[in-house]
């Protein structure tokens, strides 16, 4: 699969990366640790400026957040109330959580969503709840576009360091992300043992 990315990014330079990361974003094929990995090693050759490819990149993948952010919206979280009291056990979530959310994301939500974008696994899920709780457009634009260009950055420089010996990126990151996910399992296989359904009024 690396293989393939090289050669695109060879080939399409800074419009590569950027199509590469809006696909990671939308729907995730490769991990943006291989793309802006990459990036940074064909910079360290001389073929393409690492400033302009971190801008590439944090480009591409803001055009895929905003695309989530606005799908989110539309749909809004009052048109999933029906869905969400219907089957509120396997989501572990009652529709008065979701009224908590709302107030805790009008508080925190620009810190979640500045650190959501750096975190593995977690960073391409950050545009489903802002959207869903209608986060400002400028504010969430703003917050994630600091986090998506750190997250890109970092990587970017990684690379760009590292050059043919890249791969220790995804090395490193792999466990990371691994233990992110597990987390995430666990804490929902512990709320869905003790979820407890709303009493209706």
């Amino acid at each position: 699969m690396s293989d393939w990315v090289i050669r695109l990014i060879e080939d399409a330079g800074y419009l590569g990366v950027a199509f590469l990361m809006f696909l990671e974003t939308v729907f995730p094929p490769i991990p943006s640790e291989v793309i802006m990995s990459v990036a940074g090693v064909t910079a360290a050759k001389g073929q393409m400026s690492l400033a302009w490819a971190i801008v590439s990149g944090t480009a591409g993948a803001m055009l895929g957040n905003i695309f989530w952010y606005l799908v989110a919206r539309a749909l809004g979280i009052i048109r999933l109330r029906p869905f969400i009291e219907q089957h509120g056990r396997w989501l572990t979530l009652t529709w008065r959580e979701v009224e908590r959310a709302e107030g805790w994301f009008r508080h925190y939500g620009t810190f979640f969503v500045f650190l959501g974008r750096m975190l593995p696994t977690v960073r391409s899920l950050v545009s489903v709840p802002a959207g869903l709780l209608r986060m400002r457009f400028r504010t969430f634009f703003f917050f994630s576009t600091l986090g998506t260009a750190g997250w890109t950055a970092a990587i970017a420089v990684a690379g760009y360091k590292l050059r043919e010996r890249f791969t220790e990126v995804d090395q490193w990151l792999g466990p990371i992300s691994n233990a992110i996910l597990v987390t995430l399992v666990l804490g929902y296989v512990w709320r869905l043992v003790t979820y407890k359904p709303a009493e209706r009024s």
